[in-house]
């Protein structure tokens, strides 16, 4: 039987919903108390990655036979202390609270990032483009990867950068679309990367359960697309205009997911504009 401790909300959740519960246990650490749909998969614990004091009940025995860790936390606002707290201290944090005998025993600890480490580029970017740590955001995602790999052996850190997140509850850009609150980029030099919620959590079931991984993986779909491409086939997917064009400075990238389809991970929604139809056909709520 695995023990699977699980830091994070919603990505977490749809992760360990993917397990065989006659293999897995799941527990979970959350900020603040509160009912979720998912107390019959995961048994839930209150703990602040803030605060060491607030995650040395981890140190317990009932604790030391956590197998995986799967560390998908969402800073608390924007700014540099908030994505410090998260990423530069505290996945240091909580491994430094557990015990000596769990993290010998540990067998995998995946660490979810985000592809915002790399700059702008038309060119094909994977796992060995070199990183651009301009900001906060960056550099706080790039000590998190740093301290995984520092502290843990070799096969047993894994870190996965995932493009953006899009799935039910999490369709900011489709809202905006409709609102006419969201102009596309004009000029060369703008992709778009996306990846449905399920599929990015098929793949930290897939880096939990695989042998012999990589150090670091891209998580996103088969067809990065022209922002500008993309905002259009939305809205004509709601029936609604194109988005007015707006001249920017370069941004996005066309991200490879070559390195995660050849570990055996393969994405049910492949391309962003099938997916985002599935959500938009689903009935509301």
């Amino acid at each position: 039987m695995n023990t699977l401790l699980l830091v994070g909300g919603d990505l977490c959740e749809r992760t360990a919903e993917m397990l065989d519960p006659d293999h897995w246990d799941c527990i979970g650490l959350r900020r603040r108390w509160m009912r979720s749909v998912w107390e019959d998969t995961i048994f839930w614990y209150q703990a602040d990655l803030r605060s060491r004091e607030s995650l040395f009940f981890l140190g317990d025995d009932e604790f030391s036979e956590i197998s995986h860790i799967l560390y998908a936390p969402s800073p608390g606002g924007r700014t540099m202390a908030h994505y410090a707290e998260i990423y530069s201290f505290g996945l240091l944090r909580l491994l430094s609270s557990l015990s000596s005998h769990c993290l010998h025993r540990l067998q995998r600890c995946v660490l979810v990032g985000s592809s915002a480490v790399w700059g702008p580029s038309d060119d094909w970017v994977d796992e060995e483009t070199p990183v651009e740590d301009t900001d906060f955001r960056t550099m706080s995602l790039l000590h998190a990867e740093a301290a995984l790999h520092a502290v843990l052996p070799p096969g047993i850190g894994v870190a996965l950068r995932l493009s953006g997140l899009y799935g039910p509850g999490r369709l900011r850009l489709i809202n905006g679309l409709h609102a006419g609150r969201i102009t596309a980029p004009d000029g060369p030099g703008h992709w778009a990367n996306r990846i449905h919620v399920d599929d990015a959590a098929r793949a930290c079931a897939h880096l939990l359960t695989m042998a012999d991984p990589q150090p670091l993986y891209i998580g996103t779909d088969d067809h990065p697309l022209p922002t500008a491409e993309l905002y259009d086939a939305l809205a004509r997917l709601m029936g609604g205009p194109s988005p007015a064009r707006q001249l920017r400075a370069p941004s996005g990238k066309r991200l490879s997911n070559a390195r995660l389809r050849a570990s055996g991970w393969t994405p049910v929604w492949p391309n962003a504009l099938e997916g985002y139809a599935a959500c938009l056909a689903m009935p509301a709520k």
